[in-house]
């Protein structure tokens, strides 16, 4: 199924190529025109009574999942869409695959730290075992410095508060892994502890509840 090219509900500049036209009623209607994300972890116990944020001040972050369709899936994490990420990281997961589990309408990634020092702030962490919906799907590192398709990704959504659809390569010839596709909206964040963080999809019409949901804990 080919993803349509859907321009930003809410935005600022035109991101890249993709073509314009009305965003509709919110994310979940999004969604729906997208080959979609789903749920389940065990990580959700650790979180507890909600205190500041481990990303700044603001309760809220802009969370970009975006991939070549037959590539891997990344994850960006920024305190508005014109900052640089405070967290990236290219999950195990294809993103064929983690479409299919949008299909189910709710998604639940989770990232678990085995480190034990407490050093460090929890997304400074650098070794994550990735689950997906409860099944692990392997490990990732955190990407100290965007690499240059990633930068090109953050640049062209960088007015883009809420979206998903298609973007242009970076390469002027055919990506041979298929279209780069996108979908970025903001999140509430929840910090339970300094070793656990939950980051919750906002509806923008007020409607549902969540359909993504993304889980940082340090393990003790």
């Amino acid at each position: 199924m080919e993803t349509p090219r859907i321009a930003p509900s809410t935005s600022t500049e035109p991101a890249g190529k993709t073509k314009v036209g009305k965003g509709g009623n919110g994310i979940s209607k999004l969604f729906k025109l997208l080959p979609m994300l789903s749920t389940g972890c065990k990580m959700v116990a650790h979180l507890g009574k909600p205190s500041k944020a481990l990303l700044g001040r603001s309760s809220t972050a802009t969370v970009t999942l975006f991939g070549y369709r037959r590539g891997r899936v990344s994850l960006a994490i920024q305190e508005d869409s014109r900052c640089p990420p405070a967290f990236l990281i290219e999950l195990p997961l294809l993103t064929s695959a983690l479409h299919k589990e949008m299909a189910s309408g709710l998604v639940r990634i989770a990232l678990e730290s085995e480190t034990r020092t407490h050093r460090k702030k929890l997304t400074d962490e650098s070794v994550w075992a990735v689950y997906c919906n409860g099944r692990r799907s392997g490990y990732s590192v955190r990407r100290k410095q965007s690499s240059d398709e990633e930068h090109h990704v953050m640049q062209l959504l960088r007015g883009v508060s809420m979206g998903a659809g298609v973007l242009p390569s970076p390469s002027s010839e055919p990506p041979p892994d298929g279209e780069l596709t996108y979908m970025r909206a903001r999140f509430e964040r929840v910090v339970g502890s300094k070793d656990s963080e939950a980051l919750y999809m906002i509806n923008p019409d007020g409607t549902g509840g969540p359909e993504l949901s993304i889980f940082l804990v340090r393990m003790k």
